[in-house]
Order: C-alpha cells, then structure tokens, then sequence
C-alpha cells in the first residue's frame, strides 16, 4: 500500500471516529472537506507532473531508439564503403544509445505504471470526496428534520398540556371553593343542632324555669279541686 493510500485511509477513518462523537458533524465535514479539496489539488497537480515526467522520459527513449537504429545503419554503410574503422565508432555509438534505449524504456514503463497508481488513487480520493459530501447534505437533512421535530414537538406539548394544566388549576380553585361551602355548612348545621338540642346553657335554665312554672300551675289547680269534692 502506497504512503498516499494509508494517509487517505487514516483520514477516512480518523473522519468517522469524530463523526461518532461531534455535536456538529457538518461542520466537521466541511473542514474534512475543505482539506480534502487541497489533497485534491495537490494531488492532481502531481499527477500531471507525473504524466510529464513520463511524456519525458518516453520522447528519451525514442530517441535513444531512433539514435541506436540510425548508427546501426551507418556503421553499415561505412563497412561497405570498407571504412572498417568508421564502422566500429559508429557501433560503439550503437551500443550507447541502445544501452541509453533500454535504460529510459525502463524508466517509462515504471513511470507508467507510478501514473496508473495515481490515477487510481485520484479517483478514489474524488469518490471518497463525493461520498463525504453526499454525507453532508444527508447529516444537514437529518439535522433540519431534528430541529423541525423539536419544534413541532414544543408547540404540541404546548398544545397538549396547557389545556390540561389550566384545567387542573381550575378544578383545584373550584374544589377549594367547594370544600370552604361544605364547611361552612356543617358549622352551621352543627350550630344549629346544638342550639335546638338544648347545648345552650341560657336556653337550659329558661326550660328549668318554665318546668318549675308548670308544676306551681299543676299544685294549684290541685288544691282548689279537692274542697268541691267533698261538699
């Protein structure tokens, strides 16, 4: 694994270790975002110094290859032409540019397959980048319905137990009001017996008095029937 892939990969997982335990994860997500973009930019700017690179590399070796035929045809030229000597210069410039062919042609096909990584990895980093800010605009979705929800809530609570905690406060109030009027009733009732079933002391001597009364009336009466009896 490239060094490039284990910092993305640690990235990612560092992003959703704070996703986990972030009170505003779009704000997270937006300063993820933001250093992803400049990963991006960096990144790409690479790339095409890489494929530059490998354009570079490509044109020495053709040209080292252009280089090795020409002196493998001049050499030859100059041994028909029986310049023997000539001919061996011209080979050993041969074999230099074969040498120099073979050394860029190797060169390139790495160079080549370093873009190949790259190019995977930018297109990872852009897919990864895509679903952080997929992510984003689910967790603000997610977020306004929550604050939508609490809202809603609040006013239905609102609705729903106002009613119930004016009403209780006015069964309250009407039941003080009732249990004083029982009260006083009884008080009065209870005076009332008390009057009328002789508690009161005045009213028992006034009984007392009327008693002693009758029974005076009653002797009385007694007395003066007795003498018409006996005549």
């Amino acid at each position: 694994m490239s060094l490039f892939r284990r910092m993305r990969d640690i990235t990612v997982a560092t992003l959703n270790e704070h996703l986990e335990k972030s009170e505003d994860p779009v704000r997270l997500i937006d300063q993820y975002l933001a250093n992803q973009r400049e990963q991006l930019v960096q990144s790409e700017r690479l790339y095409q110094q890489c494929v530059s690179h490998a354009a570079s590399l490509r044109q020495q070796y053709l040209t080292a290859l252009e280089t090795k035929e020409k002196r493998e045809h001049q050499a030859l030229l100059a041994l028909k032409a029986g310049e023997e000597h000539m001919a061996r210069i011209v080979l050993q410039e041969k074999l230099q540019a074969e040498e120099k062919s073979v050394q860029y042609h190797e060169l390139y096909e790495q160079a080549k397959q370093s873009i190949l990584e790259l190019d995977e990895e930018l297109q990872q980093l852009k897919a990864d980048y895509k679903e952080v800010a997929d992510k984003r605009s689910y967790y603000l979705a997610r977020m306004e319905s929550a604050r939508l929800q609490q809202r809603m809530h609040a006013r239905s609570s609102v609705t729903q137990d106002g009613a119930p905690r004016m009403f209780g406060r006015l069964e309250e109030r009407v039941s003080d009001m009732e249990l004083h009027a029982r009260t006083l009733r009884d008080v009065r009732k209870m005076g009332r017996e008390s009057f009328y079933s002789g508690g009161n002391p005045a009213v028992d001597a006034e009984m007392e008095a009327l008693r002693n009364r009758l029974k005076q009336e009653g002797t009385q009466d007694h007395e003066q029937t007795i003498p018409l009896t006996k005549r």
